[in-house]
């Protein structure tokens, strides 16, 4: 509206019901149109309409329209306002409906409503007229002081807000150029009201009835800012709280006390971040990046998506422990003495902990060490990391690898990417809270690999001494020191490992343990364990170390003590319900009188109980304490033992040779079968058998081929060629798993020599090594874990490549004072051990030949 002119509206103008807001002049509403009078409105005069009167409707406020064209309009307000369409936007979801932007012009009197269908229209008088503003006779001097207050109190209202923002300085100069008379509408809907109080601003056809109704709500107004000043710290000037500004009108609603507070706790919790960002030891390329965060995060509105993210990685860099570190306790004489209480036997991982603290008494700034422990399942890889965490008093986390296949899940995601996060070692940093912790890497050896990258390839930044100072996470962008991290990972086998990845890491072997080991870790801490967690104690329960032996030789066959730690565990619970049944036999005759019938009922029990006792020889009920576990206590509880001594009984024949096998989960005995039968010359390989076996048994036959006359072997029909019109086939029980290796070679020799020469092998012999086509024998790996292997099977006789001799310093003394170990260079050697009396070879004839 400007000053000399007036506004024109039509005189019938169709009607726009509604009831969600208050449209007044001066300002702009949006409102959804879904009923059939509404929604034809829409469709004949606003979508079809080719001049500017056919846009300008009237709307009539607190007005439903009916949902059916059947229904009779309701009585419409008197009051209403003419309004500008300035868009229209259709929409079929979630049901037909119009979306409209409508502009208020000036108030009008409805006069006479002239048809109802198919939407209404009324005969209407135009209220506001700015003839009337400028040449009125009223008291000028009276209105003049309204005008002077009203404004007076509304440029009071926007000082209070922040004139930094571009919304708040147009609305100043609004208050300048705009005509008093036009301010109590724009203002009424700008601040705070209830659509009850904009009816009434808009029922107010006497302006200077408006001013007096107004001024009341921007005094309100005021008020609750003053107070909610007054509520909050001491602010500078360039802190004041800047208004959310609603794209549909001139300038956002001033906030109400609720939200304007919970606004101000957001910006004091930005004041203390950018506070602790000042005060943290964060790095300089670091502390340069969040700066320049934080800047942005000020200006940044909170309702946009990125504010969150901002906030989010600030608070990571703020809480993430850049020159926070523990104290390392390096008193060596502690440390052996905690090592040893916590683990029995690792001697190579005790010693490697101790060399690590001496070094570190001497020199403060050592970087930390990258170990692998390599070893079969169950050996206590992961709870030694924990423990030389407890050694070294630092703190301890844990992560596991297995399975991983992204690269982000150690690099971290880019934070352009939506619900981008750290990779694991920033966030296992910012959960230990300290930048010296010990992190075990558990499984690294079961990595995948994927369309998402490799992991394997983004640890070898992790694990590399020399680039883990400035290890960069994708999602903080900034170089992090990992350099006093102390990195420990653990692997079933290096052979998934990648070459890069395993030569960054100290390798560190954790073989697996011998019976008497087993038992003195039973004693020690499987047993204590397993009757705290079940509620015994050992008043209750004995178990000898002879049945403990009985067990891990009968009910367990492994490296480690897992299962013998199951099978101690279903003891006690065996005995759990032993003891639990014992004591409500006790306590029955206490909770019950005195009587005939009861006396009965023990008397029956009683009788019972006798019973089942010569049933059950040792477990019955209840037994006296403590409850000696014995053979036959294990054959009741365990069940049949599940593994037998049968080496003997499987070489009862010839062509059956034991071999001694290296797997991921320790050492195995591997028997290899041979048999011959009439046919082609064929060689038949059994047992799922890897390319490189195949070739030791090709290369096994093929020797002994040349060296049948040498050593008299001959086929059924009794030739040197022994596959002449014979087959043979060769199997490697068990047929279900994967075999392959070359250390299986003088074995094969040894049952196809069998087989030849009718003679059995010993049945305390096993044998590994690889065989060349010369016949002779090369070292092969895992000397340890095979020689357990054929300890725990009752072998007595070890046939090994004496370049192996070196390996058996690692044997305990003990296991190597009840095996005999042959060192053989040649398969002649092997062959002389494996069978009783050696196996004897044909002389060489000299021959002389003529020279004439």
């Amino acid at each position: 509206m400007a000053a000399g002119s007036a506004i024109q509206i039509p005189s019938r103008l169709p009607l726009l019901l509604t009831h969600e807001g208050v449209l007044l002049p001066g300002s702009t509403m949006r409102t959804s149109v879904d009923s059939p009078r509404n929604m034809q409105l829409v469709r004949s005069r606003l979508l079809k309409g080719t001049s500017l009167r056919s846009t300008i409707i009237g709307v009539i406020p607190n007005t439903s329209d009916p949902t059916s064209d059947c229904d009779d309009l309701p009585s419409l307000h008197r009051i209403g306002t003419a309004a500008l369409a300035v868009q229209v936007v259709g929409s079929n979801w979630p049901k037909p409906h119009y979306t409209l932007l409508v502009t208020g012009l000036c108030r009008f009197q409805i006069l006479q409503l002239l048809k109802e269908k198919p939407y209404p229209v009324a005969e209407v008088e135009q209220l506001d007229r700015l003839e009337q503003f400028t040449n009125q006779h009223k008291s000028e001097e009276e209105l003049g002081e309204l005008s002077e207050q009203f404004y007076k109190y509304a440029v009071q209202l926007v000082e209070m807000l922040d004139m930094s923002v571009p919304a708040v300085a147009k609305l100043r100069r609004l208050l300048d150029n705009l005509p008093r008379e036009a301010l109590p509408d724009i203002l009424t809907s700008i601040i705070r009201t209830s659509n009850q109080e904009k009816l009434q601003i808009l029922d107010a056809v006497r302006l200077e009835e408006r001013f007096k109704m107004t001024i009341p709500l921007l005094v309100r107004q005021i008020e609750g800012l003053k107070l909610l000043q007054k509520t909050r710290k001491p602010k500078q000037d360039d802190d004041k709280r800047v208004v959310a500004i609603r794209p549909n009108r001139r300038i956002s609603h001033i906030p109400s006390t609720t939200e304007d507070e919970e606004e101000e706790d957001d910006h004091d919790d930005v004041v203390m971040l950018e506070k602790k960002i000042r005060t943290s030891s964060m790095s300089e390329q670091a502390l340069k990046v969040c700066l320049k965060e934080i800047k942005r995060l000020k200006k940044m509105p909170q309702s946009m998506p990125e504010y969150a993210l901002t906030r989010n990685y600030l608070e990571l860099m703020v809480e993430l422990p850049w020159n926070k570190s523990t104290k390392d306790r390096l008193e060596i004489r502690a440390a052996r003495i905690l090592l040893d209480n916590d683990h029995y036997a690792m001697e190579k991982l005790k010693k490697r902990v101790l060399e690590y603290l001496a070094v570190r008494q001497l020199k403060n700034n050592l970087k930390g060490p990258i170990l692998c422990f390599v070893g079969p399942p169950g050996v206590g890889k992961t709870s030694v990391g924990r423990s030389i965490a407890k050694t070294l008093g630092r703190e301890f986390h844990r992560i596991a690898l297995g399975g991983v296949c992204d690269q982000s899940d150690i690099r971290g995601h880019r934070r352009t990417y939506v619900g981008s996060m750290p990779g694991r070692i920033i966030n296992g940093l910012k959960t230990v809270g300290v930048n010296n912790p010990v992190f075990l890497l558990d499984e690294v050896d079961k990595l995948g690999k994927s369309l998402q990258g490799d992991p394997a390839a983004a640890l070898l930044e992790v694990l590399d001494p020399e680039q883990n100072h400035s290890f960069t996470d994708h999602y903080l962008n900034v170089a992090f020191d990992l350099s006093q991290v102390l990195f420990i990972a653990t692997a079933n086998t290096t052979a998934t490992i990648p070459p890069a990845l395993l030569d960054r890491m100290e390798i560190i072997q954790v073989p697996g343990y011998t019976q008497e080991e087993k038992i003195e870790i039973a004693h020690r801490h499987l047993i204590p364990k397993q009757l705290e967690q079940h509620g015994l104690t050992p008043q209750q329960i004995q178990i000898p170390q002879v049945t403990t032996l009985d067990i891990i030789t009968r009910y367990t066959r492994e490296a480690g003590v897992r299962s013998l730690d199951r099978k101690l565990g279903a003891i006690c619970r065996a005995v759990a319900v032993k003891v639990a049944e014992g004591q409500h036999k006790e306590t029955k005759p206490d909770r019950a009188e005195v009587g005939e019938g009861e006396d009965c009922k023990e008397h029956v029990s009683e009788d019972a109980k006798t019973e089942s006792i010569s049933d059950t020889a040792d477990l019955a009920l209840p037994p006296e304490m403590p409850i000696l576990i014995d053979f036959h206590a294990l054959k009741d509880i365990l069940g049949p033992p599940m593994y037998e001594m049968e080496v003997s009984e499987r070489l009862s024949q010839p062509g059956v040779a034991i071999g001694l096998a290296w797997t991921p989960l320790g050492g195995e005995i591997m028997f290899v079968e041979a048999s011959r039968m009439d046919g082609e010359g064929q060689l038949t390989l059994t047992g799922q058998l890897g390319d490189v076996m195949k070739e030791s048994a090709h290369l096994a036959i093929s020797w002994l081929r040349s060296n049948a006359k040498r050593y008299q072997l001959t086929n059924a029909s009794g030739s040197f060629d022994l596959l002449d019109n014979t087959d043979i086939h060769l199997h490697f029980p068990a047929g279900a798993v994967t075999k392959d290796g070359p250390s299986a070679g003088v074995t094969i020799v040894t049952c196809l020599a069998s087989l030849f020469s009718g003679r059995l092998v010993c049945s305390d012999v096993a044998m590994t090594g690889e065989i060349t086509l010369r016949g002779l024998v090369l070292p092969v790996g895992g000397i340890k874990d095979k020689v357990l292997a054929a300890h725990r099977a009752g072998l007595k006789r070890i046939i090994i490549p004496r370049r192996n001799e070196k390996d058996l310093e690692e044997i305990a003394v003990n296991v190597r004072q009840d095996l005999t170990f042959v060192m053989a260079s040649c398969l002649d050697e092997v062959l002389n051990a494996a069978f009783d009396g050696g196996f004897a070879v044909k002389p060489r004839v000299e021959r002389l030949n003529s020279k004439l």
